[in-house]
């Protein structure tokens, strides 16, 4: 047997496997082959996606379940023994894992990331693995693991409902750190992880080892919404069974283990405080869920919380951690012991891309000055002033800028998917309310089948209440569209919100990061694999935060002609790179008021709004926003981008014709251009949707008059060049400049048109080239067919 014909899997199993288990790993519950960690990026082309290429490890071990220590990558006996270091220490940083080994067979390669003086690369032969318990005490030393007490913490099993569900990488390393941070006696600790990457559940696998091993015995989990608590009850915290309770009506009782409360049901500044009725060394454990909010503020009530029962450990959870002059998470909690990203989360494949359409307003963008004697919808004198974005809906109400924000919702979900699941934010309840009348008569044929097709669902609304449920919930249609102000801009696990619309003034990224989290979550069940964000208030120039960390895949702004209802569609077909192994993607064809166990908002001493109509608002702004081939956003405008791009590559019309007339598939010509960064599809937003490639470039770059495809179609037919043809011959090329009037030259140039309507109807693929006797003289066919449609040119 010669090593160097042996395949990879070959090496690891006669090799590899047999000298790791010769060092007494168990190859059943230490031993993990071929580790899938990551999920595959979702690409977004168009409507379509693609998953990118997961990230897996050859080998992982694990000294217990979910507590990995080392890896090894694998290569075949073709390569050097240290051949896959560089690969799995790039592994390595992303696991959290300090020991590193590479093979091909001979022996191995080990990386000690807890060396700090003399080698940290060695060489080692078969015989020499490490067995798992000199790795542990290395591992022991390295996180400052000094007694039998603290190894019994961290070492605890993680819970396991037989099901076979086992918590992702990131969710292992927030898990373990925290764990170690605990048993070490460290007395608040901050976890970040972005909104969708189950931080909940991440608690509860923390709160259950840290039960179980004895190290908590009475644990806090404290939220500010009736709709987390609900959550988190029904979920993965339901499996502590009768050892948790929910604390509800201030009603105390010191019998459980495992507490959930809000802080409002815990604390009232009109009443005696409920937490006090524990005493201040009852709990040992308080995790704070999405403590960016009021528990990082020194002066707020829900802090005197904290401050009561300070013996106990604190950790804070949040997506997005809070600094301001006022308000530090950090500060609080120390810096974070894990961060997991939004973009990790997208990168990873865990996370849903996104796109952006923004709609800039002429009121929004130029200021309102109401004209001389101007009176509002109720005869009073309007103020002479000029009114901006910033005062439409939260000052003066413009009843036609609200009717024209509910007609850009409805005319996009009508060109997508009019069930696809959309948010809408609002400046505040009166906001909420007057935007689901406004999307009511916009969407009037659905509401008519179903009243709840639109609903306002806001903390003081109990009807909209009552169906957050069903409006979270996959498998239940209704309610579809739901406008809110600021209940829904958190801790809602809305797994299939495919729009979200921003149309209230946010200027803060902790809740701009937050309201996008509502879009993140991915429900391929239900073919939810992106969402778009519509944009009516800029918000999203808080991309330019330098903190922000997930890049939208478009950015797109549209003008008061322009046709949104097709923006999904629109794809350039430019090579699309994978993350993972660079091989190119293939596609398928503000204010809180605390009340009654609930979270509202209202605005403090609200004054009257003013309320006017009788005002135009226009769709302006007629720069266009993408990414360009090179990676960068293109900010010109469309028309000049592309001339500019086409001139490069034909530098006058004459060039042009002729290339096309010469080249054997039009789509190669197309295929070029789209790669030098033309977008066909967003010309055909612009300029119209009945125009081929060939006349959009024509038009653009050398202001051609452009010929609809049904014209050119008609100028062909009229000729009757094909009589020289047998009638079932005739009868397909009638067919494909039919289909080429309603598609695009592109759809007929490949064979797959003849298995499409109407083609289809005519026989079978074989029949129809056999018509034209054969394939050569039906592709020849295919080309007079095209010289004939551009003869004219």
């Amino acid at each position: 047997m010669n090593k160097k014909d042996l395949s990879e899997a070959d090496i690891k199993e006669k090799f590899i496997t047999p000298a790791v288990t010769k060092a007494g790993w168990d190859e059943q519950t230490q031993l993990g082959r071929e580790i899938f960690f990551t999920d595959g990026r979702i690409y977004v082309k168009g409507k379509m996606t693609a998953r990118g290429k997961r990230k897996f490890a050859d080998y992982i071990l694990f000294y217990k379940p979910n507590v990995p220590i080392a890896i090894i990558e694998a290569k075949d006996n073709n390569h050097s023994v240290k051949a896959g270091i560089q690969q799995a220490l790039g592994y390595s940083n992303t696991l959290d894992i300090p020991f590193v080994f590479s093979s091909n067979g001979d022996g191995f390669y080990f990386h000690d990331k807890t060396v700090t003086s003399g080698n940290i690369e060695t060489e080692l032969s078969n015989d020499e693995f490490p067995s798992p318990e000199q790795l542990w005490e290395k591992y022991k030393k390295y996180k400052g693991i000094e007694d039998k007490e603290v190894e019994s913490v961290i070492s605890t099993d993680y819970f396991s409902d037989g099901s076979g569900r086992s918590p992702r990488y990131y969710q292992q390393i927030a898990i373990n750190r925290t764990i170690e941070a605990v048993a070490k006696k460290q007395g608040r600790i901050l976890l970040v992880m972005a909104t969708g990457t189950g931080k909940t559940y991440t608690a509860f696998q923390i709160i259950y080892r840290l039960w179980k091993s004895g190290a908590k015995k009475r644990i806090l989990f404290l939220a500010d919404r009736t709709s987390l608590i609900d959550q988190t009850a029904r979920g993965d915290f339901r499996h502590f069974k009768d050892a948790m309770t929910i604390i509800k009506h201030k009603q105390i009782d010191t019998a459980y283990n495992v507490y959930l409360a809000l802080y409002q049901g815990l604390s009232d500044s009109k009443t005696d405080d409920a937490y006090k009725q524990f005493s201040p060394e009852f709990f040992d454990l308080i995790v704070v869920d999405e403590c960016h909010r009021g528990s990082a503020k020194e002066d707020s009530k829900w802090r005197e919380i904290l401050d009561y029962f300070k013996t106990a450990t604190h950790l804070g959870m949040t997506a997005t951690p809070k600094e301001t002059n006022e308000t530090s998470n950090i500060e609080y909690f120390g810096e974070p012991v894990y961060t997991y990203s939004l973009r990790q989360g997208i990168d990873d494949g865990f996370l849903a891309p996104y796109k952006v359409i923004k709609v800039t307003l002429d009121i929004d963008a130029e200021g309102w000055r109401p004209p001389k004697d101007f009176l509002d919808k109720y005869g009073n004198p309007v103020e002479d002033r000029i009114y901006n974005r910033t005062d439409f809906d939260k000052n003066i109400v413009v009843d036609e800028r609200r009717e024209l924000v509910a007609k850009k919702i409805t005319e996009f979900l009508k060109g997508n998917d009019r069930f696809a699941k959309t948010i809408v934010f609002c400046i505040d309840i009166e906001h909420a309310e007057g935007m689901r009348t406004a999307l009511a008569n916009a969407n009037a044929d659905l509401v008519a089948q179903n009243n709840k097709y639109v609903m306002q669902i806001t903390g003081d609304n109990e009807e909209g209440k009552r169906e957050l449920d069903s409006f979270i919930n996959p498998s239940e249609r209704y309610p579809v569209i739901a406008t809110t102000s600021k209940l829904m801009t958190t801790g809602v696990d809305a797994q299939t919100c495919k729009l979200i619309v921003l149309d209230s003034n946010i200027g803060s990224p902790t809740e701009f990061k937050q309201i996008i989290g509502r879009g993140t979550r991915i429900n391929e069940e239900y073919g939810k694999t992106y969402f778009t964000i519509m944009d009516f208030r800029n918000v999203t120039n808080l991309f330019a935060d330098p903190n922000f960390d997930g890049d939208p895949v478009m950015i797109k702004d549209v003008t008061e002609d322009d046709d949104i209802s097709g923006t999904d569609d629109e794809t350039t077909d430019e090579p699309i790179v994978d993350v993972v192994d660079g091989g190119d993607v293939e596609f398928p064809p503000e204010y809180p008021t605390v009340t009654g166990g609930g979270f509202i908002v209202a605005e403090p001493n609200p004054r009257e709004k003013i309320r006017v109509n009788g005002v135009e608002v226009r769709i302006v702004n007629e720069r266009v926003q993408y990414l360009g081939a090179d990676g960068r956003i293109i900010t010109e405008s469309l028309k000049d981008y592309t001339k500019k791009n086409v001139i490069e590559k034909y530098a006058t019309l004459e060039t042009f014709l002729n290339s096309w007339k010469n080249a054997d598939k039009k789509k190669a010509i197309v295929e070029a251009l789209e790669q030098q960064g033309i977008f066909f599809e967003a010309l055909k937003e612009e300029i119209g949707r009945d125009f081929d490639p060939f006349d959009l470039i024509c038009h653009v770059a050398f202001e051609a008059k452009p010929l609809t495809r049904k014209e050119r179609a008609n100028n062909v037919k009229k000729r009757n060049y094909f009589t020289k043809y047998g009638e079932k011959a005739q009868s397909v090329i009638k067919s494909l400049l039919d289909k080429y009037a309603d598609d695009d030259l592109l759809t007929i140039e490949s064979l797959d048109v003849l298995k499409l309507d109407p083609l289809n109807k005519l026989g079978s693929p074989l029949e129809i080239i056999n018509a034209f006797g054969g394939k050569e003289n039906y592709i020849q066919a295919l080309k007079e067919l095209e010289n004939e449609l551009y003869k004219v040119a």
